[in-house]
């Protein structure tokens, strides 16, 4: 149907019906009675096609879709957002990456090809985002747009809109983490990066566009990765914006602030140390750690890697967050050559270790000891060894009554600590050890820093006992507060709250369940076996893998009994019931089963 054609002659018509002596003006009114006059409007209603809106998941009840390591088939909704009109917001907008130049080589990924991607994370002032992945590329498509809330801290300022002098005082960065997922599902941490977006308080628009160097990790934290533009928008734009030369000032107020403080640290730990080595000259081969490199290369005291972290009602215990401190899996930081078979050392920040879902021990045991401090517990990072004189981290809890509780971050095994007595009587009956730690240099958590000073510091030998100063040689508070403290300086990294998962468990567990049942079914047939599925028997052991889980977070074992009782009744007469359970942290079908085939 012809619409634009149809009304040009209707307007022709109505000019020239009204072309009189006393001819008026037309009206919107009189051309849309003219309009529908002729039936044009109902013509045009009828063509028009309305799509019906997507409901979500929220109405419909239906689980949302597992995330996918590959790029999405589907056209994502965009989701409307309220805005708050009398709240102040940022719009960070990534229009594109470029110059990533460790994958100029690869090929274009053909549709629906399974291939590598970027995930882009981000966090600000307790809010966390996550980028859609998209195909690894030397220019990648990164294209996101993220609506970061900037309000007031104070209490009662909850409601005003914050001003330009205000927000110039919130040195919080946007902490931006860009993760590489390969087709195993294999992540890997490309840059870890603090962008400063006060910039947009100077443009007269209210926005601003730049382009941010992303640069390498570890003992690539001097390489670019890569350039992303980033384009900073605030809404609603500012009545009054600032000069540079105050945004300018302000950052170079905050940076010798941070400078001083950091120097003023590092007087006095070098003094602490030296009256540590007087105490004992052995001192100097112990594993006492003051300072830790990030994934940046930027030497923090290690005290600032641990905060109060409350999950609020994302984990319900203690032993729920050591299980899922547990689930995050274990990976060295990835040293470039042989290295000697030493340990490339590397602590990364909350927001990078949590993004790319797997660290070294040092990772996971800042990650428990803040949990457990937030559950409310006298929680510590031990630093010292385990068999064989491996350099370890665990977790130590001090209970009212002074009992000693280890606890393994990697694993979530706990081991209650009973000294020995060295000068007991020969005869006197002493503690096995049970935990697989051989020697503690130093003690930590996010305001205390405690370095073992007792003769020996076997930790079958160790006696906990803080206060007593002749064991435990302690760093001022006053010091590591100044340093290490929320807010104290503008060097350290914003807290990163924990989010809900993303991802639903019952249709990722179906599919998986299916992708292994195909894997088991092709493996079998070319052995030249036929597989037949016992739907029943099947449902069975989901009360069995419960049980499993349920072990693993509450250290109690319960429903044996009735699972046993139900495979009897189901197995068949002269036939045999075999199975163990093996635990994997990561969901890839193939590599699954390739460990059940070894």
């Amino acid at each position: 149907m012809d619409i634009h054609g149809k009304i040009r002659e209707v307007l022709a018509e109505t000019v020239r019906d009204d072309q009189g002596p006393a001819h008026r003006s037309l009206s919107e009114a009189d051309f849309l009675r003219a309009l529908q006059r002729r039936g044009i409007i109902d013509d045009v209603m009828k063509d028009l096609h309305f799509t019906q809106e997507v409901a979500t998941d929220a109405e419909t009840g239906s689980p949302s879709k597992p995330a996918t390591h590959f790029v999405d088939k589907n056209i994502t909704q965009l989701e409307k957002t309220n805005i708050d009109p009398s709240r102040r917001y940022l719009y960070l907008q990534v229009l594109g990456g470029k110059a990533f130049l460790e994958h100029l080589q690869e090929p274009e990924p053909l549709p629906g090809q399974v291939c590598s991607t970027f995930t882009l994370y981000l966090h600000f002032r307790n809010q966390r985002f996550r980028s859609k992945p998209v195909p690894c590329a030397c220019d990648p498509d990164l294209k996101e747009g993220f609506l970061l809330e900037i309000h007031r801290d104070g209490i009662g300022d909850g409601s005003k809109m914050a001003d330009a002098t205000t927000m110039l005082s919130m040195c919080d960065p946007a902490h931006l983490v860009l993760i590489k997922t390969d087709t195993s599902s294999e992540t890997t941490l490309v840059s870890s990066c603090f962008l400063d977006w006060r910039t947009v308080l100077s443009s007269p628009s209210g926005k601003t566009c730049f382009a941010v160097e992303l640069m390498g990790v570890g003992s690539e934290c001097k390489v670019p990765a890569g350039v992303l533009t980033v384009s900073l928008e605030l809404y609603p734009p500012l009545t009054e914006t600032l000069g540079t030369d105050i945004i300018s000032t302000q950052q170079s107020l905050e940076r010798q602030r941070t400078a001083e403080k950091e120097r003023l640290f590092l007087v006095y730990a070098k003094q602490w140390w030296r009256e540590f080595l007087e105490i004992r000259p052995s001192h100097q081969s112990k594993m006492v750690k003051i300072f830790a490199q990030d994934e940046n290369g930027v030497n923090r005291p290690v005290c600032s890697y641990v905060h109060v972290l409350r999950a609020g009602r994302l984990l319900e215990s203690p032993r729920q967050g050591a299980r899922f401190v547990s689930l995050l899996a274990h990976e060295r930081a990835p040293v470039v050559g042989g290295g000697g078979g030493g340990k490339q050392e590397q602590w990364c920040t909350l927001m990078a270790f949590l993004c790319r879902g797997k660290g070294d021990c040092e990772d996971h045991a800042t990650l428990l000891c803040s949990l457990l401090l937030g559950f409310g517990l006298d929680a510590y990072v031990c630093v010292g060894t385990k068999a064989k004189g491996m350099p370890h981290t665990w977790v130590l809890t001090r209970g009212t009554d002074g009992s000693i509780t280890f606890w393994e971050s990697l694993t979530a095994h706990r081991y209650l600590h009973h000294a020995i007595d060295p000068d007991a009587p020969p005869l006197a009956p002493q503690p096995k050890p049970s935990s697989p730690y051989r020697t503690v240099g130093c003690v930590f958590n996010h305001q205390t820093f405690l370095a073992n000073c007792q003769p020996s510091d076997a930790v079958e030998l160790c006696v906990f006992d803080f206060q007593n100063q002749s064991r435990w040689k302690a760093m001022s508070e006053e010091a590591l507060r100044s340093v290490c403290a929320p807010g104290s300086t503008t060097s350290l990294p914003p807290l990163p709250p924990l989010c809900a998962p993303s991802l639903d468990p019952a249709a990722a567990s179906n599919q998986l369940e299916l992708e292994m049942r195909y894997l088991v079914s092709e493996h079998r047939k070319d052995l030249e076996l036929a597989t037949v599925w016992d739907d029943h028997l099947s449902y069975l052991l989901s009360s069995a893998l419960s049980a499993y889980e349920l072990e693993r977070c509450t250290g109690v074992s319960c429903g044996n009994e009735e699972f046993q009782d139900a495979v009897r009744r189901a197995v068949p007469d002269g036939h045999t019931f075999k199975g163990f359970p093996i635990h994997f942290l990561h969901r890839n079908a193939r590599r699954a089963f390739a460990t059940c085939l070894r």
